[in-house]
């Protein structure tokens, strides 16, 4: 229970990092990237094999970021992590920075450019492929938003993966139920979706992905031979900050001076209550 005492901690520590990030930038996803937190925090401290002073690895485990927009918590965990100075955090979309608002693999830990929604699952399928082909035990892990489901190239890699037998591919939709404009059942219904990547050969497990220790249990449960694995994952877009949870306004929205104090001050309070 330590272990999840200490993820839990240090979820709200990258909450904290990423909302000063954004307000700094006066640009950025909020929304979706406190949504993903707790997913992000499991697999980086807990999950994957990876190894920041050596980036490329041969077999470290391969991480795509399919919701590239959603990137702050992604730069504030590999800052964290060492494979970049966390300093370097504080150029987040300025001029010249390595560290814009999507994935970019000039930086150590990116695998790969992404941001154009629908891409991520296509290219992990060529990853977990390229493992079975090479012998390889690496695992490939990639994470979609819920209104990228819309994208047609997800499914063709959901058929991919299923057609070459690709357990050693998990996949996890951030089922936030919102997206940029609205409620994605209002944008383009996407229910009953378990069902749907059922149909298209995969192993399907839901959980509450804003609990680390149902997260944690999800990813570090054996997997079922011969098929690949897709998490779908419940969370609350803007989690952590109360005013900015389940509010489609903050998708991409940069808090106020006073927003930013307060979300600062409850996560704060919530770390006491951790201690």
């Amino acid at each position: 229970m330590e272990e999840i005492a200490c993820l839990k901690r240090k979820a709200i520590e990258i909450r904290k990092s990423l909302l000063t990030m954004i307000y700094e930038a006066r640009t950025g996803h909020t929304g979706g990237s406190l949504s993903n937190t707790d997913i992000l925090t499991v697999l980086y401290y807990k999950i994957m094999n990876i190894d920041p002073n050596n980036p490329n690895w041969e077999d470290r485990d391969r991480y795509v970021q399919s919701k590239g927009h959603s990137v702050e918590s992604l730069w504030a965990i590999l800052a964290d992590k060492g494979f970049f100075p966390k300093e370097e955090l504080k150029t987040f979309s300025k001029f010249n920075s390595r560290l814009i608002g999507h994935p970019n693999n000039k930086v150590p830990g990116i695998e790969m450019n992404t941001g154009a929604l629908g891409h991520g699952l296509p290219i992990s399928v060529g990853m977990a492929l390229a493992a079975k082909m090479d012998g390889k035990s690496y695992r490939v892990y990639t994470l979609m938003g819920d209104g990228e489901q819309a994208e047609g190239s997800v499914w063709e890699g959901a058929m991919a993966a299923s057609q070459y037998k690709l357990d050693n591919l998990t996949a996890i939709i951030d089922r936030n139920r919102l997206q940029i404009t609205n409620n994605t059942e209002d944008v383009m219904g996407l229910e009953p979706l378990g069902d749907k990547w059922r149909s298209f050969g995969w192993e399907v497990v839901e959980v509450d992905g804003n609990d680390v220790e149902e997260v944690v249990n999800v990813l570090s449960a054996p997997k079922t031979p011969g098929k690949p694995t897709l998490i779908l994952a419940n969370t609350v877009k803007g989690k952590g900050i109360s005013f900015a949870e389940n509010q489609v306004g903050w998708h991409h929205r940069v808090p106020t001076e006073e927003e930013y104090n307060s979300a600062m001050d409850e996560l704060s309070k919530q770390l006491e209550v951790l201690v």
